[in-house]
């Protein structure tokens, strides 16, 4: 649950009537584009379906794209690439969060050993510079 009492973006809330209302499209076609594997919607006890508003947003960005003259398979590879750019985005982003935390811990280590008098050499980073980061087997 969000704030005020809103459903989450994955919760599976809306029947078929009204997530076909909301996005302009038939009934029909919400069941053909589940059959061909574009959408899954959540399925209630007694096997009905209930759309989340995420799937809202998916349906009608099949809608935009097929409406703009790109084939179903089109579509299918447009959103696989799409989720693949997603995902992408995540892993680049945890590995810059590691890499900052990487730096953080080598500056924090090479002041100390500039204060304990260590002769060994500071690692000094200009802007810019790349960093080759060698980790041990797990």
């Amino acid at each position: 649950m969000s704030t005020f009492g809103a459903p989450s973006p994955d919760a599976a809330v809306y029947v078929i009537s009204v997530a076909a209302e909301l996005t302009g499209l038939h009934p029909q076609t919400l069941r053909a584009y589940e059959r061909m594997g574009l959408i899954a919607p959540g399925r209630t006890g007694g096997g009905g379906r209930r759309y989340s508003h995420r799937d809202l947003e998916r349906l009608r960005q099949i809608a935009d794209l097929t409406s703009a003259g790109i084939g179903i398979e089109g579509v299918r590879r447009i959103m696989d690439l799409e989720h693949q750019i997603d995902a992408l985005r995540a892993r680049n982003e945890e590995l810059v969060a590691e890499l900052d935390a990487l730096r953080r811990a080598l500056a924090a280590r090479a002041a100390q050993a500039q204060t304990s008098g260590n002769k060994l050499p500071v690692l000094h980073q200009a802007p810019g510079q790349s960093m080759v980061v060698w980790r041990r087997g797990r």
